[in-house]
């Protein structure tokens, strides 16, 4: 009951400094949030929705600068319209991708203008558009996000996508598509997936506890928009340094390096915790929500190495 869940979270809120929310669909998850950051004075946090957003937009980053593309000029297919998606497409707004160049599509295939029985939520990201169909709305597209379903999306229709795709598969534990098929079709594409068995995996694991960790240490009254871009960059900025020799090891000493198949640093890099919560305390601090501000970044980004 949503709430129960509200009520619950404030009358245990004095004793934490965060909360971070976990499982809960869309759109209760929408309503929950809202209704607990009007009220509260610390972090209101949805895992699922922003920690999944922050990730895929460092992926994204990184894979628009490797193939070359332009944020405000990429075609962004979006294949699910939960709360996971819904956040993506917000964030990839933030840095510079256009609203009408993202299609949006749900269990009953695109979210156009007009269409009937579109919630409150679904409804902002509705265009204009002639699409009805995943097959229509890929033509020509950029980019493909999956969070929906297992093999959605066929061969034929990563043909059909623009000069170097890029093609985050994420459903789990089946990816929409799987990387080896894409590379039976497709020799200049960049694929991401949920899984640890592929390259770029796209994990919240790799923000999550370090977004947290930053705006704690601060104080942080809330964790906004301006938060959430400085981890995404931190983030894509990590991947272009080189890779430690642990993380190699972790990997099998497979040399991993920044490129097609390295676009997202991996889950085991110990320099997360110093970049990315440094990023998200300082973001805090020029943002003007944090109660704690620290005085010297450097000395804590020492500390958190430590």
């Amino acid at each position: 009951d949503v709430n129960s869940i509200v009520e619950t979270i404030k009358n245990i809120s004095g004793t934490f400094g965060g909360i971070n929310l976990e499982d809960i669909a869309a759109p209760d998850c929408f309503v929950i949030e809202q209704k607990l950051k009007e009220t509260l004075d610390i972090p209101i946090f949805h895992d699922d929705q922003h920690g999944t957003a922050i990730i895929t937009t460092a992926a994204l980053i990184n894979a628009l600068d490797i193939s070359n593309k332009k944020a405000d000029e990429v075609k962004i297919v979006i294949n699910g319209a939960g709360a996971s998606a819904q956040a993506c497409a917000n964030l990839f707004k933030s840095i510079g991708v256009v609203k009408n160049n993202i299609i949006m599509l749900d269990r009953k295939g695109v979210i156009y203008k007009g269409r009937d029985n579109v919630d409150q939520f679904k409804s902002v990201y509705a265009i204009e558009t002639k699409c009805r169909t995943l097959k229509d709305a890929i033509k020509g597209a950029d980019v493909f996000l999956g969070l929906s379903a297992k093999n959605v999306l066929d061969k034929d229709m990563v043909k059909s996508m623009a000069k170097k795709p890029i093609i985050f598969a994420c459903a789990n534990p089946d990816p929409e598509i799987k990387p080896e098929l894409v590379d039976e079709v497709r020799s200049d594409a960049i694929v991401a997936t949920g899984r640890s068995d592929y390259p770029n995996q796209v994990n919240n694991l790799i923000g999550f506890p370090y977004i947290f960790r930053g705006a704690l240490d601060v104080r942080a009254t809330t964790i906004n928009e301006e938060m959430k871009i400085a981890a995404a960059n931190a983030i894509a900025e990590l991947a272009r340094e080189d890779v430690p020799d642990e993380v190699n090891a972790a990997y099998h000493g497979v040399q991993l390096h920044y490129g097609n198949d390295y676009i997202i640093p991996a889950p085991f890099d110990p320099r997360l915790i110093s970049s990315v919560s440094s990023a998200v305390a300082k973001a805090a601090m020029d943002s003007g929500v944090a109660k704690k501000p620290i005085k010297n970044l450097e000395s804590y980004k020492r500390e958190l190495e430590g």
